[in-house]
């Protein structure tokens, strides 16, 4: 039976197969894992759309948009953030990706044993301080500690709550051929900056975590147009899954401009040292954007006039076929398939 004679069943994954980081990249290996494990026991409609959150509806008829997320970076501190303003702004953009309003969040922390009280206050600080400029509230949370040796210090997990806007259904599986691709800025940032905090660079940079609380961008956008079919934050795998994501669950061609994809000097340095490619490296603090034709200039000019568009471009334009594919147009004039990250390039980014 080739693809073309409908879907096929997964095969389940092997019960002596284990874990490895792979697992967490973000990439092919995380997905063969949802589909072939969470998907098959948990398949309900929200999850199986696939989206960085799940648009509910809740007992009077109100559209929800919920999401869940673990941190588990190391280290927790680096530059231009720390696990704790992570935290926040990973959930909080996984809720506005769906264009909803974020509301609220919880918070669980599992501590190890020897933590400094210090190190956890200037956390939880840091959350407080994320949470304000996003104009969010923690409701509720959850303390755990475990023995010294079994948590790194400290972890934690969010989950976040948001009102989707009546008529609004942006999603992952929403674009359409003629559509433009935008990006809110230059990739890379936040991977090359954590990479750099572990001293594994050899060199020293300036370079600083992208982190940042999208919803105030990604509101500014929709006050423009009625016309934004998909947004994504690339996080995990960076620009190039992502992109793989939405063109599978479309079942469009994706095709971008190499020579429009912002990367700063010292990522594309640091790349080109340690054999990387820009578009697999995790970013915190930027958006993909798929947006009808006929409103794309504007939507593109009013990110440009936000704190977290003003260096956003135009990418690239949503084609027919070949479906699930992602096409880059290469400095050189030629056109290659640009895939799925396959493994794991820098582990425990987020």
């Amino acid at each position: 039976m080739s693809l073309e004679d409908g879907p096929l069943c997964p095969l389940p994954l092997p019960h002596s197969e284990r874990i490895v980081m792979g697992h967490g990249s973000g990439g092919k290996m995380t997905h063969d894992l949802v589909s072939r494990l969470f998907l098959h026991y948990l398949d309900n409609p929200a999850l199986r759309a696939g989206d960085d959150a799940a648009a509910v509806t809740a007992g009077n008829g109100q559209r929800l948009a919920v999401s869940t997320d673990a941190h588990v970076i190391w280290p927790l501190f680096f530059p231009g953030g720390d696990i704790g303003r992570l935290a926040v702004c990973g959930t909080v953009n996984d809720v506005a990706m769906l264009g909803a309003r974020p509301l609220y969040l919880t918070a669980g922390f599992i501590l190890e044993e020897g933590l400094e009280i210090g190190v956890l206050e200037k956390v939880v600080a840091s959350m407080q301080a994320a949470a304000r400029e996003a104009g969010v509230q923690i409701a509720a949370g959850d303390t755990k500690v475990v023995q010294k040796g079994k948590a790194d210090s400290l972890y934690i997990t969010t989950a976040g709550v948001g009102v989707i806007p009546d008529g609004c259904r942006i999603g992952g599986a929403q674009a359409q051929p003629g559509d433009r691709v935008l990006l809110s800025g230059p990739i890379g940032d936040h991977g090359i900056a954590v990479l750099a905090a572990r001293g594994e660079l050899g060199f020293e940079t300036q370079l600083q975590s992208d982190v940042a609380p999208l919803n105030h961008l990604v509101q500014a956008m929709l006050e423009v147009s009625e016309n934004i079919h998909v947004l994504r934050d690339p996080t995990r795998g960076g620009l190039a899954t992502t992109l793989n994501e939405i063109a599978a669950q479309s079942g469009v061609c994706i095709r971008i401009n190499e020579a429009s994809i912002p990367v700063r000097p010292a990522v594309a340095a640091a790349c080109e040292m340690l054999g990387f490619d820009p578009l697999y490296v995790a970013n915190e603090g930027k958006l993909i954007a798929i947006v009808g034709r006929e409103d794309a200039e504007r939507v593109l000019e009013t990110m440009r006039r936000t704190r977290y568009g003003e260096a956003a471009v135009m990418i690239g334009e949503v084609l027919p076929s070949p479906a699930g594919r992602v096409l880059m147009s290469t400095r050189i004039g030629a056109t290659r398939v640009v895939d799925r990250l396959a493994g794991e390039m820098l582990p425990r980014i987020c």
